[in-house]
């Protein structure tokens, strides 16, 4: 089950809006199947999310690849393990019962998960978009786990980045709409001294992301552009968990 690496962008529709993503999908899953290893979610929540699926629970042991609230959708990309494993693959079905669990939903059960504006609060597409140009990602967890609260909705308005994603076609706007977002959320929710955007600089990044709630930060290149030592750079700076990983492009 692969996951996503926090968001292009995120925020609201307007003011008074929807709040409303587009994710960075990852090939790297988050979670896994492992038998013996127990439960990874709470029981509740398995609970509710089966009850809303009609099934019974397949009882699949799981575990971490990931930090759990480190924005990487662990949490959806467990559910959809379960609910498959109950044999249920339909998307809208699955979108469904992660809202009824957890009031929060990433759209990993989508075949192109960034080929849309989601809605993650109501699990639902609010746009159907172009899905970003391949680009290389080097990233990292910056500071403790953030688990999702389904209640916050509290975030910068981000209508005007969602027009400039439907012209922009190039990866360098595309990581430009990203910084932007991270900026904008990060101004407004902290954390304070987050190096990831002067790390992009110093490091030659064409732009930088950040998962809107969770540690997970990246920095966007060009494939195959990735500087020596951007790894070490990010780890003196004090992330952790470094990934580096190929995003974006045709499905």
């Amino acid at each position: 089950m692969s996951g996503h690496f926090g968001e292009w962008m995120q925020g609201r529709m307007d003011p008074d809006g929807t709040l409303a993503l587009v994710t960075m999908t990852c090939p790297l899953p988050p979670v896994e199947p492992s038998p013996g290893a127990g439960p990874l979610l709470p029981p509740e929540r398995i609970a509710a999310f089966c009850a809303a699926l009609g099934v019974a629970d397949p009882r699949l042991d799981m575990a971490a690849r990931m930090p759990m609230g480190g924005g990487t959708g662990a949490s959806t990309a467990a559910l959809l393990l379960i609910g498959r494993a109950a044999g249920v693959h339909d998307p809208a079905r699955l979108a469904t019962a992660c809202i009824a669990a957890e009031g929060a939903s990433d759209p990993l059960m989508l075949d192109c998960p960034d080929a849309v504006l989601w809605a993650p609060r109501e699990g639902r597409i609010l746009d159907r978009i172009a899905p970003p140009p391949r680009a290389e990602i080097v990233g990292g967890f910056q500071g403790p786990p953030l688990p999702t609260d389904p209640a916050d909705i509290d975030f910068p308005d981000i209508a005007d980045l969602h027009r400039l994603w439907a012209t922009s076609g190039q990866l360098s706007l595309c990581a430009g709409i990203a910084s932007e977002s991270g900026r904008r959320t990060t101004a407004a929710r902290g954390p304070e001294g987050d190096p990831t955007q002067t790390l992009a600089a110093d490091l030659g990044a064409l732009g930088w992301a950040r998962a809107h709630t969770g540690s997970a930060r990246a920095l966007i290149y060009a494939p195959g552009a990735v500087p020596p030592g951007v790894e070490a750079a990010l780890a003196e700076a004090g992330l952790t968990g470094i990934v580096r990983f190929q995003t974006g492009g045709a499905a």
